[in-house]
């Protein structure tokens, strides 16, 4: 036992005591060295983690600011420039109105803009430029009205803030609504995108409008298209048009229900134009006729398709400039909205019109127009019509239009043409015998 005592605790005890004390505090000391600086190194990567993501998210919502591209005083002055009408005091018509035009970088959109500024009426436009077709097109036509000072704002009809911003800046008196997702075949590639524009971005436009105060009035395009497999002509406004031939068409037809919704619950005061296969000047590439002359012009050949038991396909070909005419004269037609604050005061004006020329052209009248006034031959591959949502024909019935709002179309499609080649050879820079379009 002693053994192992002396072995257990040497002969000077108390200096080990003051030693192994010492060495306890070193080893503590060292240990809060340790910990406090793991614990200042922890803080400074908490800090550092913090600011990063402060940084971050700064970063991300500035992106987003500026990628919307609106917003700002400079901003605000442009818009409100842009939509204050200069008509001369004491003019026979009015004061003139502030109008809204969605899609104003589109074909229709554009050729309205230019008239309603040329005749002293403010315009703001609003465009996405999405790629549909060539967005380098939809810009010329942006630098065309920046020219004639109409101001394009480069947004979406899906962003209700940007809608509620501009009804914040400009107390519009009319909106006209443009902007769709166009074209019948493309439907069956992208279809979501026919449901994005032509219903969820009309009824976000629709909600800025019931809210906005004074609520404006809206005039809109549909389509003929909504006649769908009707086979009665020509096509009349009390035809019915619960059978569409394709997705666009019924976007089409669920905006007529849409807008006779908001109609009838806020008051707002709408007219719906079903517009008939609009040709002219700044085009769409999208159309026949565009891609017929850049064909004919390339000598690549056109198909030509053809209906059942080798019927010729016609279309109600109507000129931009008649279009043009029936969109305002349905502006200044266009009674008030009767709403205020999301409620319905009263009944508001609802309608809706056919525009077209009432006089049917087949496509391959078209094509020998074409033919004519390219001074180039066609090389033509004749098939049978797939089932795409194409229909066989298409005729208005125009009376209604003629009636209230004096709707008289006066260019047929001869002419019409012509107009068009001459600005697609000036457009392009074609030269006789060039390739390179």
């Amino acid at each position: 036992m002693r053994v192992l005592e002396d072995d257990l605790f040497p002969s000077t005890p108390g200096k080990v005591k003051i030693e192994r004390a010492g060495s306890m505090n070193r080893q503590l000391h060292r240990c809060f060295a340790s910990t406090s600086t793991m614990f200042l190194w922890a803080l400074f990567l908490v800090a550092m983690t913090a600011s990063y993501l402060s940084f971050q998210s700064f970063v991300d919502t500035s992106s987003k600011y500026f990628a919307a591209s609106w917003g700002g005083l400079h901003w605000e002055r442009q818009i409100r420039a842009s939509a204050a009408p200069r008509r001369p005091p004491g003019s026979a018509d009015g004061a003139g109105m502030s109008v809204l035009v969605t899609g104003a970088a589109g074909f229709v959109g554009t050729h309205c803009s230019l008239a309603l500024r040329k005749r002293g009426d403010g315009v703001v436009g609003i465009d996405n430029f999405n790629s549909y077709y060539d967005p380098s097109l939809k810009k010329a036509r942006r630098s065309l009205l920046a020219s004639h000072g109409v101001f394009v704002v480069e947004g979406d009809i899906n962003d209700g803030r940007l809608l509620a911003k501009l009804f914040d800046v400009v107390p519009f008196t009319h909106v006209l609504h443009l902007a769709a997702q166009a074209g019948v075949r493309y439907a069956m590639e992208n279809p979501t995108s026919y449901v994005h524009s032509n219903i969820a971005g009309l009824v976000t436009l629709l909600e800025a409008c019931k809210d906005a105060d004074p609520q404006p009035a809206i005039v809109w395009a549909s389509s003929s298209s909504v006649y769908g497999l009707n086979d009665k002509v020509p096509f009349s406004e009390r035809d019915r048009t619960d059978q569409p031939a394709s997705l666009y068409a019924a976007t089409k037809k669920a905006g007529e229900e849409i807008t006779h919704t908001y109609n009838h619950i806020y008051g707002l005061s709408i007219t719906g134009l079903r517009f008939f296969t609009v040709y002219g000047p700044w085009g769409r590439p999208d159309m026949a006729y565009f891609s017929f002359t850049r064909n004919i012009l390339q000598g690549k050949p056109i198909t030509v398709y053809r209906g059942k038991n080798h019927v010729d396909l016609a279309r109600d070909f109507t000129y931009i400039d008649d279009i043009v005419k029936g969109c305002l004269g349905s502006l200044d037609t266009a009674g008030k909205s009767t709403g205020t604050g999301g409620k319905n005061r009263g009944p508001a004006p609802y309608r809706i019109f056919n525009l077209g020329n009432t006089s049917p052209v087949t496509v391959p009248n078209l094509v020998s127009i074409l033919e004519k006034h390219l001074r180039v031959k066609a090389k033509k591959n004749v098939i049978e019509m797939p089932g795409n949502g194409d229909v066989p024909f298409t005729h208005a019935n125009i009376s209604l239009a003629r009636q209230q709002l004096g709707y008289k179309p006066t260019t047929n499609l001869d002419v019409g043409l012509k107009k068009f080649v001459k600005w697609y050879l000036s457009y392009y820079g074609y030269t006789r015998g060039s390739k390179n379009l």
